[in-house]
């Protein structure tokens, strides 16, 4: 009897544990809190439409394909007027969907031109316990106190000639909020006081890579991770020509991955003491089709190790725009045109692959036990991970989806082009 009861009772305080931890989550980044795009929720709906499961339902004013970031009873998107002359921040109540406050952040003087496919705020805020950081590239970056609305601080200085807009979101490490500005004139990373805003270090990309380059292939939209190597943290920041690890506390480089040519907008990703690299576009200089590699990177090197630790690389159906998503060893990605691939972490070797019609942008998540992919149709697809491809549900609502939903205490955050959705049961 003891020894039943001694087991109900450690039983129980798993749950608990579970429970508390499901109850508390936050969805502080773009991808999620620890950038890895993987939710604590344990029972996330799987079948919804415009006329079940939806909880609620909120325009948001403007255009933006930036993520919403959650932290206890408030969401927070940014959002920007058709024409990027009007920056602004919303907050929306997580049970009633009831817009608390929208505030305008910036008015920019002039502005610069996006491509077709960005809005003037796809950069995704980062949020903590009282304040929320909102980025807009060269427009300028503010921190709001989530709890008076005041604005705490902006800097405006950090600018380049984006070209075709601005798409690296901001992340939060300890003290520091750390930003990548990376145009067609100048390419660094920079890392503020998150409470005052001062600049604390600011590392150029390394000028070698880029001199001889056409400016169209030295711009960036690449949103870092943070990974630990040996007991020590690495950022892990892939820009147009090559991949650096900088100590997140400095900004001094510890290695890098040089690949070429232009464009990294897909996150990195982290397992099992590897990381995984997007190369951004690459060209052939046969005048072939364009494509991305997918580089496995093994981070305990220094200097340049592209020939040393780099273990396997795939160019076979890599997305530019959306970031995989790795689940128990395998990695799952999507196409922009709808491939869907699934490959060993360990080896890069294709595991399965299939064809989904339709096309997609923003990146894969991993929640209660399924894997969801969001098409710019606005449909969703379920899945389960595993050796074989197994659809679970197809789940369709109105409008345009490109920004990369939030999976949070059983509830999916979700943005079209219009709406705010809290998705449950």
């Amino acid at each position: 009897m003891n020894r039943t009861f001694s087991t109900f009772l450690i039983l129980l305080s798993i749950l608990t544990c579970r429970f508390s931890a499901q109850s508390q989550e936050n969805w502080r980044h773009l991808r999620g809190t620890n950038l890895d795009g993987h939710s604590l929720s344990a029972n996330a709906p799987v079948s919804w439409s415009e006329t079940s499961n939806v909880v609620w339902k909120t325009a948001i004013r403007g255009v933006a394909w930036s993520s919403p970031v959650v932290f206890g009873d408030q969401i927070w998107t940014s959002s920007a007027t058709p024409d990027g002359k009007e920056l602004f921040a919303v907050c929306t109540d997580f049970n009633s969907g009831k817009i608390l406050k929208e505030l305008t952040l910036f008015k920019p003087d002039s502005v610069q031109h996006i491509h077709p496919t960005n809005s003037y705020a796809t950069s995704t805020p980062c949020i903590e316990d009282g304040f929320v950081y909102v980025h807009y590239g060269t427009y300028g970056t503010a921190c709001v106190n989530t709890r008076t609305f005041d604005i705490i601080w902006t800097r405006t200085d950090l600018n380049c000639e984006h070209m075709q807009g601005a798409a690296s979101s901001p992340i939060l490490y300890k003290n520091l909020l750390i930003l990548h500005i990376e145009g067609t004139d100048v390419q660094y990373l920079v890392a503020l006081d998150k409470r005052t805003g001062k600049t604390v270090w600011k590392t150029p990309r390394p000028w070698d890579f880029y001199k001889d380059v056409e400016p169209v292939y030295r711009k960036a939209y690449c949103t870092p991770i943070v990974v630990e190597v040996n007991g020590k943290d690495q950022l892990i920041s892939n820009g147009a020509q090559l991949c650096i690890a900088y100590e997140p506390e400095t900004g001094k480089e510890i290695w890098q991955v040089f690949y070429g040519d232009d464009s990294t907008v897909a996150m990195n990703l982290s397992y099992n003491g590897m990381v995984y690299v997007n190369s951004g576009w690459m060209f052939p200089k046969d005048g072939g089709t364009f494509y991305c590699r997918l580089l496995a990177v093994d981070p305990t090197g220094t200097g340049d190790i592209t020939k040393t630790h780099v273990p396997w690389e795939t160019a076979e159906d890599v997305p530019q725009i959306s970031t995989p998503v790795i689940v128990d060893s395998l990695i799952y990605m999507v196409h922009e045109r709808g491939d869907l691939t699934c490959l060993s972490a360990k080896t890069g070797k294709v595991i399965w692959k299939t064809k989904l019609k339709d096309q997609f942008n923003a990146s894969a998540l991993y929640a209660s036990g399924n894997i969801y992919l969001f098409s710019v149709k606005a449909k969703t697809y379920v899945i389960k991970p595993g050796l074989t491809f197994q659809q679970v549900a197809e789940n369709q609502l109105e409008g345009q989806l490109k920004a990369t939903p939030a999976i949070v205490r059983d509830n999916i955050i979700l943005r079209t082009d219009k709406f705010l959705y809290r998705i449950g049961k």
